[in-house]
């Protein structure tokens, strides 16, 4: 009886790449919903608003990759835009973690900062972060619009958002890789609407 052969490091690699291409590639079912958000954000910055993002892990990264994409520039050069990660300032994560419970760090940020007509930008995997679907709530409850990225199922916040991008993955890895796609696809669709005459960077 032969002995089954083991797929070599390459062929893992390759494996991988391929599953990424293929969930970012099959996202673009999710591109109606992209659309919307997009013009949500671009509609709330010319009203004079802003975008508060969160998350928590690898999530956490994108959400300050989303602010600091907009508060710096993605591809042009043009004015800062508006935007807030809630998972960057470590003395408020720890203090109000301390005080109030974990579930609270990003709701009770919203309170400080947010005001209505402002876009609140959940990110969950698993749609069932304790702390994302507290801050959602939190949210609508102020009177913002709440935008979320999720896995293939939603979870819970896909019926506390009002556009639910839902990577078509259960693969966590996955998931990011797209959310993070999605993210840079919308700071480009925001500068090409608020400064189409500015000129690239690179």
């Amino acid at each position: 009886m032969a002995l089954a052969t083991q797929p070599s490091t390459a062929d893992k690699i390759k494996s991988q790449l391929l599953e990424s291409s293929r969930t970012i590639a099959e996202t673009a079912s999710e591109a109606p919903v992209l659309e919307a958000a997009a013009r949500r954000f671009i509609d709330a910055y010319r009203k004079g608003n802003k975008i508060l993002s969160f998350g928590n892990g690898g999530s956490s990264c994108d959400a300050q990759n989303f602010a600091d994409e907009l508060v710096g520039r993605f591809e042009r050069n043009r004015p800062p835009l508006p935007a807030v990660a809630l998972t960057a300032n470590q003395a408020d994560l720890t203090s109000i973690g301390n005080d109030f419970g974990f579930d609270e760090v990003f709701a009770r940020q919203l309170e400080a900062h947010a005001k209505p007509g402002d876009v609140a930008v959940a990110i969950s995997t698993s749609g069932n972060s304790p702390n994302v679907l507290k801050a959602a709530e939190r949210a609508r409850r102020l009177g913002l619009t709440v935008v979320a990225l999720t896995g293939k199922s939603g979870g819970k916040l896909k019926d506390l958002a009002d556009h639910c991008v839902r990577v078509p993955s259960s693969v966590v890895a996955r998931i990011q890789e797209a959310h993070i796609t999605i993210i840079q696809i919308w700071c480009g669709l925001i500068e090409e609407a608020l400064f189409p005459d500015a000129p690239k960077a690179h």
